[in-house]
């Protein structure tokens, strides 16, 4: 836990096709953290759109933002193109070296793994893309939030929130977070129990999983040009 009286500077990175709960569920949680500041930033400060149409404004651009206490790595169809944006990766990689605590989201924890960062780590992602994970020298944890170290991997989507009130907690202590949630009313009651592949019936997965093919097969083609790069041995299983 940090100290109350410092005050803490949080950045989420922003891009095209980002999916916007990534960003703007873990937002929610990130913007009340008490004596913090929160703000977005993206390759430049133009404004972009989530995979779905909606309008997101950076702040600013990355190579304006200060050095991060807190770096928030969201995903979305649009991290494949990142994954391969040398300035983009840099950047990642040089806010996560000095930042107290890094935070991915769903698929933006391919984008960290292009970026070299999450070999021998425990992570987690997006079900239809965790078997990636290995591509990026990471330790892959089957679980809606993995914490290592000062590491934070959220799932996919709405596990972006339960990942953001876990770092709150880490952050500022677990009253602050109880009271963050608390506020939002966040007590899911979903309707029906189909939110993981294992709970789902088989033809809602089947039909889902024939859904991200496509950026599916992508993704794959990618990660192994990536862990070509990195100089990770390729996934033999």
């Amino acid at each position: 836990m940090i100290a109350s009286d410092r005050h803490l500077t949080i950045g989420s990175l922003v891009f095209e096709g980002v999916d916007q709960i990534d960003l703007t569920g873990p937002f929610e949680v990130l913007s009340r953290i008490p004596n913090a500041t929160y703000r977005l930033y993206g390759k430049t400060a133009d404004a972009v759109r989530d995979l779905k149409g909606l309008k997101l404004t950076p702040d600013a651009a990355i190579a304006d933002a200060p050095q991060l206490d807190v770096l928030h790595v969201p995903g979305g169809f649009g991290q494949e193109a990142l994954m391969e944006d040398q300035e983009v990766l840099d950047w990642i990689a040089k806010q996560a070296s000095g930042a107290h605590a890094v935070f991915s989201v769903c698929t933006g924890a391919l984008i960290c793994g292009a970026a070299g960062l999450l070999k021998g780590r425990r992570a987690t992602t997006h079900w239809a893309s965790f078997h990636l994970l290995e591509y990026f020298g990471a330790i892959p944890v089957d679980e809606r939030v993995v914490v290592d170290g000062n590491w934070v991997f959220a799932a996919g989507v709405t596990a972006g929130i339960d990942g953001a009130l876990r770092l709150a907690a880490e952050l500022r202590g677990p009253e602050v977070a109880q009271g963050i949630q608390l506020y939002m009313v966040y007590a899911p009651e979903p309707p029906f129990d189909a939110g993981t592949p294992e709970r789902a019936p088989r033809p809602i997965l089947e039909s889902a999983r024939k859904a991200v093919a496509g950026i599916t097969a992508q993704r794959e083609a990618t990660a192994k040009r990536v862990a070509a790069r990195l100089g990770i041995a390729p996934v033999t299983s």
